[in-house]
């Protein structure tokens, strides 16, 4: 769709070889868009083992966030790949203290947050063998998202099965992945707009 910014919020290749990056980087920075923010996920293992690479490789014509932020067109954006242990993926990290610390290392003044999962309880539900019908979001997260008296949206992806929209507490949720569980691509991108003076969003 057309717009000034697409945000990609994680899992941008199968299993993060440099090829799979390569190639995403190349159709990523080439779409027509003024503004080209992603993260990684717990599939993009060389973004943890190879930051030199990255960095490398990396389009001077996109903006790639790990724990960090960036203000553009006056609205604070801060983007993180970090999710719970499952598995020993890329960017796990064990539930309690030792995740914790990310999320604590947000800023305040943050208004569109991306994450590469889900806060515990908000589109998170999965339904497969190893989690029959469980939420698997992450509680820590959730417990300091309502602490960011900015917050405005916050984007994520990874449980592919509950793709979709939900607003607690004035704040809009987004799980915007663009597969389903057998990684078919099956859902549309979402389409929103944020007023950069009123910080008003709308879903279009």
């Amino acid at each position: 769709p057309e717009a000034d910014m697409i945000v990609h919020s994680g899992d941008v290749s199968m299993r993060g070889t440099k090829n799979q990056v390569l190639d995403f980087l190349t159709w990523y920075s080439s779409l027509p868009y003024r503004y080209k923010i992603f993260i990684a996920g717990n599939h993009d293992f060389i973004f943890e083992d190879d930051a030199e690479f990255i960095k490398k490789n990396l389009p001077d014509n996109v903006i790639y966030l790990e724990n960090s932020g960036i203000c553009i067109e006056n609205i604070q954006f801060y983007g993180t790949p970090i999710t719970p242990f499952f598995h020993n993926w890329a960017f796990n990290r064990f539930r309690g203290e030792q995740i914790k610390k990310y999320w604590d290392d947000i800023p305040d003044n943050v208004e569109f947050l991306i994450s590469h999962g889900p806060p515990y309880n908000i589109l998170d539900k999965v339904n497969n063998f190893y989690n029959p019908e469980q939420n698997v979001g992450c509680r820590d997260l959730k417990n300091m998202l309502f602490k960011l008296k900015n917050l405005k949206v916050m984007q994520f992806g990874h449980i592919h099965e509950d793709y979709g929209h939900i607003q607690i507490n004035g704040i809009d949720f987004f799980n915007a992945s663009s597969v389903n569980e057998e990684y078919k691509l099956e859902n549309d991108p979402i389409v929103i707009e944020i007023d950069p003076v009123t910080k008003q969003v709308n879903i279009l």
